[in-house]
């Protein structure tokens, strides 16, 4: 069994594919696999990945017949995984030289079911620190402690799935799969459910993932329908947080964090194609509709007065049948 895989998906990303792979080879072991998960790429990335299949210690590829989005893409990765322990690593971040192997001393060191980590942010020339926002260090902790409060950033609002490791443990116990198809936001029920139902978890300070932003083939720069995916994301985060045995106290906060994302693409609206700006108005209406309204108005009273105004007028929008289908 290899120690360590690590689970890239690729797609249309020849600019930076090739940064990502030395990045890769930097950080090779003779007991680490990579899983490079090929989406139906159109490009030349196909061929940068069938020669690192042959020059990456390590490589493993996996092709898809059609594009299947990130979440699909890394289920296949974690399906084709071996290793003791699994991380994940988009096909146009890179990495520190070293780096797997001191993530994999943390958690081996610390024994729990997955850590959390920080990252530095690059956009065009720029870098920044971001850290996960809890305080506790280098300490086992319950994972469901780290969901709250309501009002504050806390761990599931963290959400990078490459910013850890995680245990084997977790898959078999059906807890690291994505929801199959999601375009966006893929990775907000998986974070809820990593906290709401894993035993143990621990954050490091350890930095070595360099996360680009501002590409412009990426999602979150490209105002398309599939940027609506954020909706059932959330429509399953508070679906699930509903059926928790403390579903009370933690629905308040998974019903905040949708609100501020719904608030967030309208403030943005104008980016947004005609049509899907339309549809995005009338699935965030049906939306608020669908939360529990006890929570959402305990929500909305304590929100500021420009992100409570939107979100209520938009409630009270009238909405033919037919608009969120269209």
């Amino acid at each position: 069994m290899p120690k360590l895989s690590v689970i890239v998906p690729f797609y249309n990303v020849q600019q930076y594919a090739p940064e990502t792979l030395r990045s890769l080879r930097a950080n090779a072991r003779d007991d680490f696999e990579f899983i490079l998960v090929d989406d139906c790429s159109t490009d030349g990335t196909p061929g940068i990945l069938a020669r690192a299949e042959r020059e990456l210690p390590g490589a493993v590829l996996v092709q898809h017949e059609r594009n299947g989005g990130l979440a699909t893409a890394r289920n296949t990765g974690i399906d084709a995984a071996r290793g003791e322990y699994l991380t994940f690593l988009d096909g146009d971040d890179w990495l520190a030289p070293g780096y797997y192997a001191k993530l994999v001393g943390v958690i081996e060191e610390l024994g729990c079911d997955f850590v959390r980590t920080d990252h530095v942010q690059c956009t065009a020339r720029a870098r920044s620190v971001h850290r996960v926002p809890h305080g506790r260090r280098n300490v086992v902790l319950d994972p469901r402690d780290a969901i709250l409060p309501a009002h504050r950033s806390t761990s599931v609002d963290y959400a990078y799935a490459w910013a850890g490791v995680y245990h084997r443990r977790l898959v078999d116990r059906g807890l690291l799969h994505f929801t199959d198809g999601l375009r966006t936001a893929e990775d907000r029920p998986w974070i809820w459910k990593l906290h709401r139902e894993a035993e143990s978890f621990a954050v490091c300070g350890l930095l070595g993932v360099f996360y680009r932003r501002g590409v412009a083939s990426s999602l979150t720069q490209i105002g398309d329908a599939r940027q609506l995916d954020f909706i059932r994301a959330f429509d399953q985060v508070v679906a699930e947080t509903a059926q928790d045995p403390e579903a009370e106290k933690l629905l308040p906060k998974a019903v905040r964090t949708y609100c501020a994302i719904i608030s967030h693409h309208l403030g943005s609206i104008e980016r947004f194609e005609p049509p899907v700006a339309r549809k995005l108005k009338a699935m965030s209406t049906a939306a608020l509709r669908r939360m529990p309204q006890d929570a959402l108005e305990e929500v909305l009273d304590s929100m500021d007065t420009e992100r409570a105004t939107r979100l209520r007028r938009l409630r009270r929008r009238p909405m033919p049948a037919a608009e969120v289908a269209a």
